[in-house]
């Protein structure tokens, strides 16, 4: 591990880092890899919601009653 890593202690349930551990083994990668990729990919997720919520802010708010009733109106329900 080079100095551009930071070590942190992380504190897992019991099973969950049996589990972590023996997929580890299995694809022959280290928890640490592991547990880097689920971290990245969760705030992968989290930066498309908050792109998706910005590029949305623009959009005219519609009342959830207005929207019931015009459904209604059109047959829809």
């Amino acid at each position: 591990m080079d100095a551009s890593h930071k070590r942190a202690t992380v504190y897992f349930d019991p099973e969950l880092h049996r589990a972590l551990r023996l997929k580890a083994a299995e694809t022959e990668r280290s928890v640490s890899d592991l547990v880097n990729e689920a971290v990245r990919l969760s705030l992968s997720e989290d930066a498309t919601d908050l792109l998706a919520i910005e590029e949305r802010q623009a959009e005219p708010e519609i009342d959830f009653g207005t929207v019931v009733k015009d459904l209604r109106r059109r047959g829809r329900l």
